[in-house]
């Protein structure tokens, strides 16, 4: 098992920034993959970012791409999301997500743990 907390959300104003973190915890040596995913009432999950645990390869949503960045820090068992030139559309509940299998990337159904979701709310 793989516990993830999200924190960070809360409310900005277009332009601005945030920072997301994700503290994993259990059996973390297990991990392959974590990512964040968004969801917008009435929208579908999409794909935010990703980073293998052990480093190396990123990946970002076109949406996101140059004003979203992920990174980790695997001594603290951490994964970030710094958000940067946030706009409205950008609001969403966003949520970790880890892969175990090594099977998941830009889709939902590859990923095995999930967190509560923190609120991300862009003003106009």
């Amino acid at each position: 098992q793989v516990q993830l907390v999200e924190s960070g959300g809360g409310l900005v104003q277009a332009g601005g920034s945030l920072r997301l973190s994700c503290a994993a915890s259990g059996r973390t040596f297990s991990i392959w993959r974590l990512a964040w995913f968004r969801q917008a009432p009435g929208k579908e999950r999409e794909f935010v970012a990703a980073a293998r645990w052990s480093g190396g390869s990123t990946y970002y949503a076109s949406s996101v791409k140059g004003r979203f960045t992920i990174s980790r820090d695997n001594a603290e068992n951490t994964v970030y999301l710094q958000m940067n030139s946030l706009k409205p559309e950008d609001t969403a509940l966003y949520y970790c997500t880890a892969d175990t299998t090594g099977t998941g990337v830009w889709s939902p159904s590859g990923y095995d743990y999930w967190g509560q979701g923190t609120q991300v709310t862009v003003s106009s």
